[in-house]
């Protein structure tokens, strides 16, 4: 019993190490997904087909954002490591091609959207129930993503900035600044969306607007913050001199980061795809669904600060050489976020009958989102451990294997299970989505293999 506490465990000490990095992620991506739900019922009261035009949106708009993220993670891996060696001018040149690269996605996702905004909307709009209008949905959504587009470069600085700060263990300045991005965020949703203090009413547009002004908020603290605090952060001076970066290190990160470019890419836009079958049982699935994913989202915090915090902690561990203790330190974390999970898991379980009652839509599209969410809950501890399998095999610069692990899986086994079972099937949205579940068990045995014959276990700077 004592070496399985010893080996699956760790002390006090590693546990405040632990929390003082993932706490301040969580308390951020905790508090924004907390707003969110908050906006995401505002919304929900204007009724079902804006609540479900404003998740189709951001459902396309969320391949954009976690192309930002997929794009960052390359260069982000070298941050930790070079910060683990008091590299600053590595570091400020891993922010460099951040910059240029969350400049040019920006603006290759902005054409995109502009002018297949609506091809992309209407995919998801399918006679699956009698029930909701599908034009009026069609309307929303494009109204709201037409202004969600002018948010794009607040955004990606944003991720530019705050991760660079994460990834040298600076996880509080992102924390505040999130925190009142999201205050003004749900300040102004309050007033615009339903038209406060004599301003006027603009419904999903004014949700919009809300986020848009959020994103530049949030951008510039993290930026004002880390270029008048040079002394604690020497890497941002002369960060805009020159934006040459040495070819062997751009060589590089490309090579490590397009993996995770294009797994993020391929993710994301596999959850949207599966979304997308969800839909083809109409508009009460696209209602249920956004509900449940709504509230999801916000646990979800957890077990995604956890596998931030392994990126971290690990890419530190092994930048510096450490690699036994890496191998400890991964075990204990992994173990840690399933546990924590577990009981944020019961948690989602005891609110599942009562959160739907929240919005103004239909009883078939409040039944479906109980019982996503009562699915998703049992869930929590085998997503827990996947992130942070998938964080694990990222930080020590495995990319092509975390593509097949996360990017490819999703095209190759969920959205094919998916798409049958929508299209050739009768079954349920919850049946569809237990089925998907029940596939990414065999990802979990995968990354118990690669964890543990240590294939993360390298030091890619020195390399």
């Amino acid at each position: 019993m004592g070496t399985i506490r010893k080996r699956f465990f760790g002390d006090k000490a590693f546990y405040l190490m632990v929390l003082g990095i993932a706490v301040p992620i969580m308390i951020h991506n905790g508090f924004t997904n907390f707003v969110n739900l908050l906006d995401n019922i505002m919304v929900g009261r204007l009724g079902t087909e804006p609540m479900s035009g404003v998740a189709i949106s951001n459902n396309i708009i969320f391949v954009y954002n976690l192309c930002i993220f997929g794009g960052l993670s390359g260069a982000g891996i070298f941050t930790a490591q070079y910060y683990g060696k008091s590299d600053y001018d590595g570091v400020r040149n891993t922010m460099r091609f951040k910059l240029l690269l969350g400049l040019g996605l920006t603006i290759l996702a902005t054409v995109i959207f502009s002018f297949f905004g609506e091809s992309l909307v209407r995919m998801f709009l399918n006679e699956g129930s009698s029930e909701g209008d599908l034009e009026a949905t069609l309307v929303y959504a494009k109204a709201y993503m037409r202004l969600m587009l002018f948010g794009f470069p607040g955004f990606f600085l944003t991720q530019v900035y705050s991760t660079t700060l994460r990834e040298c263990g600076e996880t509080v300045v992102p924390m505040k600044a999130g925190i009142v991005a999201v205050l003004v965020n749900l300040a102004f949703n309050y007033l615009l969306i339903y038209g406060k203090f004599g301003l006027p009413a603009l419904g999903v547009e004014g949700a919009a607007l809300a986020t848009v002004l959020s994103r530049y908020v949030e951008a510039s603290i993290v930026m004002v913050r880390l270029h008048r605090h040079s002394s604690d952060f020497p890497f941002g001076k002369g960060l805009y001199r020159s934006f040459r970066i040495p070819a062997s290190l751009s060589r590089v990160i490309t090579k490590k980061g397009l993996p995770l470019l294009v797994n993020e890419a391929l993710w994301s836009a596999g959850m949207s795809m599966l979304i997308q079958s969800y839909s083809m049982r109409g508009l009460n699935a696209v209602a249920g669904v956004n509900i449940a994913e709504t509230m999801n989202n916000l646990f979800k915090v957890i077990f995604l600060a956890f596998g931030n915090s392994v990126g971290i902690i690990i890419g530190k561990l092994l930048g510096a050489g450490e690699m036994e203790e890496a191998r400890e330190t991964d075990r204990k974390m992994i173990v840690f976020s399933m546990m924590v999970s577990a009981a944020s898991g019961l948690v989602m379980l005891c609110i599942a009958p009562f959160f739907p009652r929240l919005y103004n839509t239909t009883d078939a599209a409040k039944a479906i989102a109980t019982s996503l969410m009562i699915a998703q809950g049992l869930c929590l501890p085998i997503e827990a451990f996947k992130n942070a399998t998938y964080f694990t095999l990222r930080s020590g610069g495995r990319t092509f294997i975390t593509f097949l692990f996360d990017g490819f899986f999703v095209w190759a086994v969920s959205l094919p299970i998916a798409f049958v079972l929508s299209r050739f099937t009768s079954a349920s949205v919850l049946w569809i989505f237990i089925s998907v579940q029940l596939c990414g068990l065999l990802k979990c045995v995968c990354g118990i293999i690669l964890v543990k014959k240590g294939v993360w276990l390298r030091n890619i700077v020195t390399e």
